[in-house]
C-alpha cells in the first residue's frame, strides 16, 4: 500500500478553504492521486521529480517516490499564483 505524506505547508493551505465544492473536489482528487501516483502531469525545469494535478482553477502538486511507494503532497495553490 503507498504511504502518504501531508506537507504542514499542504496541511495549513487546505484548512483555510471555507467553499465545500473546493473541499469536495480537492478529496476526490486526492483519493484519485492515491489510487494511481501517476496520474498527474510531470513537471520540469526547477519543480522536475514532481507531478501536478488539476482541481477546477486550483493546482495539487505532489512528489511519488516509486521505490519507496510513497506520496507527499507539497502545495495547493491557484493557477494564477504559479
Amino acid at each position: 500500500m503507498v504511504e502518504v505524506i501531508f506537507d504542514e505547508h499542504f496541511q495549513k493551505t487546505i484548512s483555510k478553504i471555507k467553499d465545500n465544492n473546493v473541499q469536495k473536489t480537492i478529496k476526490n482528487k486526492i483519493k484519485k492521486i492515491i489510487e494511481n501516483p501517476e496520474i498527474g502531469k510531470p513537471m520540469r525545469n526547477v519543480r522536475k521529480g514532481t507531478r501536478e494535478v488539476y482541481a477546477g482553477s486550483f493546482r495539487i502538486s505532489y512528489a511519488y517516490y516509486k521505490g519507496k511507494d510513497t506520496i507527499e503532497f507539497l502545495e495547493f495553490y491557484h493557477k494564477d499564483e504559479q
